[in-house]
C-alpha cells in the first residue's frame, strides 16, 4: 500500500493517504475502499504520522485523502497535519467530504487558518442511478446546491446501467459550475456493481481532450495519483 506521491503533472501537490475512523455512511454499493478504516487509533495515529513525514511543502499544496471524510480523521492526526502546514510552509490543503458533513466545512478552515479545497464524491448528477443504483446518501437535486459547497467534484463513469447521456450531461456540469473536477474509471472490486467495458471505451475516445484540459484529472486506474 502507498500512502505518500507527489503529483507532478496537474496541479502539482503533494498527496498521503491516511487511515481514518470507519465512514460514517459506509453503505456505497460500488465501494469497498473503506476495508482501510480502522479503529485502534493509537496505531492509526503512528501510521499516519509516518506517512506525514514524507511530507517537503514543494509545491505548498497537500491533499490528504482517507476511505471517507476528512471529518472521520482521528484529531491527533489532524494536529499533525496542522504542524506539517505549519512546518512545511503549506499554503493550501485538499480535503475530501461526504455531503452529508456539508455543514461543517467551515470547520477545517477555521481549525487550519489556510484555503482549503474541498472535494465531494458526487460520482453522477443522475439522482436516480446516484442513489438507488450506488446508494450515495447524498439528496442534492441540483449541481448549483453542490457547486455553492464544494470546489471540486469527483465523478465515476464506465457503470453498468450507466448511459452516454448520463455521463455526457455529468462532464458538461462539471465544465459549467466546478473549477476542478477529477473522473474516476470505474474497476471493477468485491462489490457487486460491475464495469462497462464498451462504455468505458466509449468514454476514453469521446473524452480523450480531457486529457488535456489543466482542471480535470482522469483516473484510469484507481492508483493513477500514486497512492492506494
Amino acid at each position: 500500500m502507498e500512502r505518500y506521491s507527489r503529483i507532478i503533472n496537474k496541479n502539482k501537490r503533494e498527496i498521503v493517504l491516511l487511515r481514518a475512523f470507519p465512514c460514517a455512511w459506509g453503505k456505497c454499493t460500488f465501494c469497498d475502499y473503506i476495508a482501510d478504516n480502522g479503529k485502534n487509533e493509537a496505531e492509526m495515529v503512528r501510521q499516519n504520522r509516518e506517512v506525514l513525514s514524507n511530507v517537503t511543502g514543494e509545491f505548498q499544496v497537500l491533499e490528504a485523502i482517507n476511505s471517507g471524510s476528512c471529518f472521520e480523521l482521528p484529531k491527533e492526526t489532524l494536529a499533525d497535519i496542522r504542524n506539517v502546514v505549519k512546518d512545511k510552509g503549506i499554503e493550501r490543503l485538499i480535503f475530501e467530504s461526504h455531503w452529508i458533513y456539508r455543514k461543517r466545512l467551515q470547520e477545517m478552515r477555521d481549525y487550519f487558518g489556510i484555503p482549503v479545497t474541498y472535494k465531494i464524491g458526487v460520482e453522477t448528477f443522475d439522482n436516480d442511478f446516484r442513489e438507488k443504483v450506488l446508494n450515495k446518501h447524498a439528496d442534492f437535486e441540483t449541481p448549483q446546491e453542490v457547486a455553492a459547497l464544494f470546489d471540486s467534484i469527483c465523478l465515476m463513469v464506465g457503470i453498468q446501467g450507466q448511459t452516454k447521456e448520463m455521463i455526457r450531461n455529468d462532464i458538461s456540469i462539471l465544465k459549467k459550475y466546478f473549477k476542478h473536477g477529477t473522473v474516476n474509471v470505474y474497476n471493477n472490486n468485491s462489490t457487486p456493481i460491475k464495469r462497462d467495458e464498451e462504455l468505458v471505451r466509449w468514454f476514453m475516445d469521446e473524452y480523450r481532450w480531457l486529457l488535456d484540459d489543466p482542471e480535470v484529472e482522469v483516473l484510469y486506474e484507481i492508483t493513477d495519483f500514486g497512492v492506494g
